[in-house]
Protein backbone atom coordinates (compact mmCIF):
# COMPACT_ATOMS: atom_id res chain seq x y z
CA UNK A 1 0.00 0.00 0.00
CA UNK A 2 2.73 2.23 0.55
CA UNK A 3 4.19 1.91 -2.46
CA UNK A 4 0.79 2.79 -4.02
CA UNK A 5 1.07 5.74 -2.25
CA UNK A 6 4.72 6.65 -3.37
CA UNK A 7 3.91 5.86 -7.08
CA UNK A 8 1.03 8.38 -6.87
CA UNK A 9 3.20 11.19 -5.29
CA UNK A 10 5.96 9.87 -8.08
CA UNK A 11 3.41 10.51 -10.52
CA UNK A 12 1.79 14.06 -8.83
CA UNK A 13 5.52 15.09 -8.88
CA UNK A 14 5.36 14.81 -12.62
CA UNK A 15 2.94 16.38 -13.85
CA UNK A 16 4.00 19.08 -11.23
CA UNK A 17 7.40 19.11 -12.75
CA UNK A 18 6.28 18.97 -16.70
CA UNK A 19 3.95 21.50 -15.99
CA UNK A 20 0.79 19.87 -18.00
CA UNK A 21 -2.22 18.73 -15.73
CA UNK A 22 -3.81 16.55 -18.48
CA UNK A 23 -4.92 12.82 -17.13
CA UNK A 24 -2.89 11.37 -19.99
CA UNK A 25 0.45 13.28 -18.65
CA UNK A 26 -0.45 11.95 -14.87
CA UNK A 27 -1.24 8.08 -16.47
CA UNK A 28 1.85 8.50 -18.01
CA UNK A 29 3.84 9.83 -14.75
CA UNK A 30 2.08 6.69 -13.09
CA UNK A 31 3.61 4.21 -15.49
CA UNK A 32 6.86 5.73 -15.26
CA UNK A 33 6.94 6.02 -11.47
CA UNK A 34 5.81 2.30 -11.35
CA UNK A 35 8.86 1.29 -13.59
CA UNK A 36 11.16 3.61 -11.54
CA UNK A 37 10.11 1.71 -8.19
CA UNK A 38 10.35 -1.22 -9.55
CA UNK A 39 14.04 -0.93 -10.91
CA UNK A 40 14.47 0.36 -7.15
CA UNK A 41 12.41 -2.20 -5.04
CA UNK A 42 16.02 -4.38 -4.54
CA UNK A 43 17.55 -1.97 -2.28
CA UNK A 44 14.95 -2.17 -0.03
CA UNK A 45 14.04 -5.71 0.22
CA UNK A 46 9.83 -4.89 -1.15
CA UNK A 47 8.08 -6.72 -3.81
CA UNK A 48 6.33 -4.58 -6.29
CA UNK A 49 2.36 -3.99 -5.70
CA UNK A 50 2.05 -4.91 -9.38
CA UNK A 51 2.71 -8.34 -8.45
CA UNK A 52 -0.09 -8.40 -6.11
CA UNK A 53 -2.34 -6.82 -8.31
CA UNK A 54 -1.26 -9.65 -11.15
CA UNK A 55 -2.16 -12.54 -8.68
CA UNK A 56 -5.52 -10.43 -7.76
CA UNK A 57 -6.57 -10.60 -11.27
CA UNK A 58 -5.59 -14.01 -11.40
CA UNK A 59 -8.03 -14.74 -8.77
CA UNK A 60 -10.54 -12.96 -10.53
CA UNK A 61 -10.55 -14.61 -13.57
CA UNK A 62 -10.40 -17.87 -12.04
CA UNK A 63 -13.68 -17.10 -10.15
CA UNK A 64 -15.22 -15.73 -13.52
CA UNK A 65 -13.81 -19.13 -15.32
CA UNK A 66 -15.51 -21.58 -12.18
CA UNK A 67 -18.65 -19.04 -12.32
CA UNK A 68 -19.26 -19.55 -15.90
CA UNK A 69 -18.43 -23.44 -15.61
CA UNK A 70 -20.96 -24.04 -12.27
CA UNK A 71 -23.35 -21.77 -13.88
CA UNK A 72 -23.49 -23.74 -17.01
CA UNK A 73 -23.27 -27.21 -14.75
CA UNK A 74 -26.61 -25.81 -12.87
CA UNK A 75 -27.87 -24.93 -15.61
CA UNK A 76 -28.01 -28.33 -17.46
CA UNK A 77 -29.09 -30.18 -14.05
CA UNK A 78 -32.30 -27.93 -13.64
CA UNK A 79 -33.03 -28.42 -17.32
CA UNK A 80 -32.30 -32.17 -17.04
CA UNK A 81 -35.93 -34.07 -16.82
CA UNK A 82 -34.17 -36.64 -14.24
CA UNK A 83 -32.48 -34.34 -11.44
CA UNK A 84 -29.92 -36.46 -10.43
CA UNK A 85 -28.01 -34.73 -7.53
CA UNK A 86 -27.29 -35.55 -4.28
CA UNK A 87 -27.56 -32.33 -2.25
CA UNK A 88 -25.05 -32.16 1.25
CA UNK A 89 -22.91 -30.22 3.45
CA UNK A 90 -19.36 -30.99 3.71
CA UNK A 91 -16.39 -29.81 5.67
CA UNK A 92 -13.64 -27.79 3.92
CA UNK A 93 -10.38 -27.45 5.94
CA UNK A 94 -9.00 -24.22 5.94
CA UNK A 95 -5.48 -23.45 4.98
CA UNK A 96 -6.18 -19.68 4.66
CA UNK A 97 -6.28 -18.11 8.45
CA UNK A 98 -6.87 -14.61 8.55
CA UNK A 99 -10.53 -13.28 8.83
CA UNK A 100 -10.23 -11.47 5.23
CA UNK A 101 -8.77 -14.82 3.66
CA UNK A 102 -11.70 -16.43 4.83
CA UNK A 103 -14.43 -13.93 4.04
CA UNK A 104 -13.31 -14.13 0.80
CA UNK A 105 -13.16 -17.81 0.42
CA UNK A 106 -17.18 -17.65 1.67
CA UNK A 107 -18.08 -15.23 -0.38
CA UNK A 108 -16.62 -17.25 -3.69
CA UNK A 109 -17.49 -20.12 -2.99
CA UNK A 110 -21.51 -18.52 -1.84
CA UNK A 111 -21.10 -16.66 -5.49
CA UNK A 112 -20.38 -19.92 -7.37
CA UNK A 113 -23.77 -21.52 -8.41
CA UNK A 114 -24.47 -24.86 -6.65
CA UNK A 115 -22.15 -24.12 -3.87
CA UNK A 116 -23.26 -22.13 -0.33
CA UNK A 117 -20.94 -21.18 2.46
CA UNK A 118 -22.62 -22.26 5.57
CA UNK A 119 -20.56 -21.74 8.62
CA UNK A 120 -16.99 -21.71 9.69
CA UNK A 121 -16.17 -23.49 12.98
CA UNK A 122 -15.26 -21.66 15.67
CA UNK A 123 -11.49 -22.00 15.96
CA UNK A 124 -11.66 -20.71 12.00
CA UNK A 125 -10.20 -24.10 10.81
CA UNK A 126 -12.99 -25.68 8.87
CA UNK A 127 -15.60 -24.20 6.32
CA UNK A 128 -18.84 -25.94 6.02
CA UNK A 129 -20.17 -25.59 2.22
CA UNK A 130 -23.31 -26.79 1.04
CA UNK A 131 -23.05 -28.52 -2.62
CA UNK A 132 -25.69 -29.05 -4.92
CA UNK A 133 -24.48 -32.24 -6.22
CA UNK A 134 -22.19 -33.51 -3.08
CA UNK A 135 -22.18 -37.21 -4.64
CA UNK A 136 -17.89 -36.68 -4.77
CA UNK A 137 -16.89 -33.85 -1.95
CA UNK A 138 -13.40 -35.14 -2.20
CA UNK A 139 -13.52 -33.58 -5.63
CA UNK A 140 -15.04 -30.49 -4.45
CA UNK A 141 -12.68 -29.70 -1.62
CA UNK A 142 -9.78 -30.30 -3.94
CA UNK A 143 -11.20 -27.74 -6.16
CA UNK A 144 -11.45 -25.46 -3.91
CA UNK A 145 -8.46 -25.88 -2.69
CA UNK A 146 -6.51 -25.97 -5.67
CA UNK A 147 -8.47 -22.59 -7.69
CA UNK A 148 -10.11 -20.10 -4.83
CA UNK A 149 -7.71 -20.92 -2.04
CA UNK A 150 -4.92 -21.24 -3.58
CA UNK A 151 -5.17 -17.93 -5.36
CA UNK A 152 -5.99 -16.34 -2.68
CA UNK A 153 -2.70 -17.53 -1.12
CA UNK A 154 -0.72 -16.31 -3.53
CA UNK A 155 -2.87 -12.94 -3.63
CA UNK A 156 -2.50 -11.65 -0.14
CA UNK A 157 0.08 -13.59 1.30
Amino acid sequence: MILLVLNLLLAVAWVAISGSTSFLNLVFGFVVAAFALMIVRGSYGGTLYLGRARSILTLLLVFLVELAKSAWAVAVTVMSPHMDVKPGIFAFPLTVDRDFEITLLANLITLTPGTLSVDVSDDRKTLYVHALDCSDPDATRRAIADGFERRILEAFR
